[in-house]
């Protein structure tokens, strides 16, 4: 009997393990799919309404939201530890001052993440690698401010077994990605962040796809104007998908979260920013999100 009992707890945790696999495995299918009409949804600092912005606990409820994406902002400890913090100081975020760098990581994790009132809970700030094994198996994650990190970054994905599920980006040009990180390029899943108030926008774009072909490419735009959003279909038949950041107006022309929940106009947001070719949603809500996609069929 209890032999039986041992078998039965092994079955169950193998599945346990292979229905995960599997889910990732579903999100990299459609993230290296530039044409699947399913849209991603990319958790902005995890769920941090109702957890401290970057804490375990705020990508742990995202994850059980149903996000494809979790992003995290890097930062590096004294002692070479990379954390996950977003501002360059961590004086908002917890009740400690300074900057990460001024702290190993025993001194960093003695201070406590705020929540949304400012009120210091008993969340501390996690590590890429504790992120990466939450996340293993499960979400695809976002590696924001990660430029001067790249290898750094790579050793945990690769420690952890998660480098498939990382997407690396900057807003640096191609020629220093090359240049800084010529080992490591071709190995990883890359994303070109690309403003495209700048004129030179379609430039940027047709030089990464020319030599990288990334993943995606981040569209960042104040004005709505930009050519590239009404004339992408060359971007996607190249095999890049579109990153739009609903979060606020300056980063996707207006058409943003507070448009659709605030005043209540998803057509003029969200809608209007799938239509012009977001297939992956960085969003602040991302359970409102995830509810309209779903009914809309555009996310399962």
């Amino acid at each position: 009997m209890k032999q039986y009992m041992r078998f039965s707890i092994l079955l169950v945790c193998q599945f346990c393990a292979y229905s995960s696999m599997s889910q990732v495995e579903a999100m990299l299918k459609r993230l290296h799919n530039a044409n699947d009409k399913h849209i991603l949804v990319a958790a902005h600092r995890g769920d941090w309404r109702n957890a401290p912005e970057n804490s375990l606990q705020a990508y742990k409820l995202a994850m059980e939201m149903g996000v494809d994406v979790i992003e995290v902002d890097l930062k590096m400890t004294k002692d070479s530890v990379l954390v996950i913090m977003h501002d360059q100081t961590i004086d908002r975020t917890t009740d400690g001052r300074g900057k990460p760098s001024d702290y190993t990581l025993a001194q960093l994790q003695q201070f406590h993440l705020r929540d949304g009132l400012r009120v210091p809970t008993k969340h501390t700030i996690p590590t890429l690698e504790e992120v990466m094994l939450l996340a293993k198996g499960k979400v695809l994650v976002n590696l924001d401010h990660s430029f001067p990190f790249y290898n750094e970054a790579y050793k945990v994905l690769q420690k952890t077994g998660t480098l498939k599920q990382a997407i690396f980006k900057t807003e640096e040009p191609y020629s220093a990605v090359r240049s800084k990180y010529p080992t490591i390029i071709d190995s990883i899943t890359f994303m070109a962040i690309v403003d495209l108030d700048s004129p030179n926008a379609r430039q940027i774009i047709d030089e990464y796809q020319k030599a990288l072909k990334p993943v995606a490419f981040e569209l960042v735009f104040s004005k709505d104007s930009s050519s590239v959003l009404t004339d992408n279909a060359s971007i996607k038949q190249a095999g890049s998908k579109l990153w739009i950041n609903s979060l606020w107006p300056r980063l996707c022309g207006g058409h943003d979260d507070n448009l659709a929940i605030d005043e209540g106009n998803i057509k003029d947001s969200w809608e209007w920013l799938i239509e012009h070719g977001a297939t992956i949603i960085q969003t602040d809500r991302p359970l409102q999100l995830l509810k309209w996609l779903r009914e809309k069929k555009l996310h399962k």
